[in-house]
């Protein structure tokens, strides 16, 4: 269970204020988006509740792997904005391990595995009925905020 730290809570929801107000992951003003609602936690990673609802199916009762890939690169991104990082996807490495069914929810984490600004490297993790069921890893680059900004719009 992630145990929610103050500080780091506020610079990830002051940075995707800025950076992903349109997100379909977590963007507040994106009305097909799924706002997952990150928690930053005391041991640097984040998380989030997904409801693995049919719309986002790809066969019959399953998730998208687009959608599960989705979800893993915005935790990450999440993650680095815990830490007060705004940074893009370089690279993005999906494993799937077992089907996601949908109509059931998930957890979704993600935290840093190394980090040397401008480069940082990223693990994430979809859980479902306490079983990973999918892993990432990515390298995040940061970019200036006003090539992150152009990039948004």
């Amino acid at each position: 269970m992630c145990v929610t730290t103050e500080h780091a809570q506020k610079e990830l929801l002051t940075l995707q204020e800025i950076h992903h107000p349109h997100c379909i992951v977590c963007g507040e003003w994106n009305n097909q988006g799924l706002k997952l609602f990150f928690q930053a936690c005391e041991d640097g990673s984040v998380e989030a509740s997904v409801k693995c609802s049919q719309i986002l199916q790809g066969y019959t009762g399953l998730m998208h792997g687009g959608v599960i890939s989705t979800l893993l690169d915005g935790a990450m991104t999440n993650c680095l904005f815990a830490h007060g990082k705004a940074a893009l996807t370089g690279e993005l490495k999906v494993r799937f391990l077992a089907p996601v069914v949908a109509d059931r929810t998930a957890t979704v984490r993600a935290w840093i595995r190394t980090s040397r600004a401008p480069l940082h490297t990223m693990e994430s993790e979809l859980l479902q009925a306490g079983r990973v069921v999918a892993r990432a890893t990515a390298k995040f680059m940061e970019a200036p905020n006003a090539c992150i900004a152009a990039r948004n719009s």
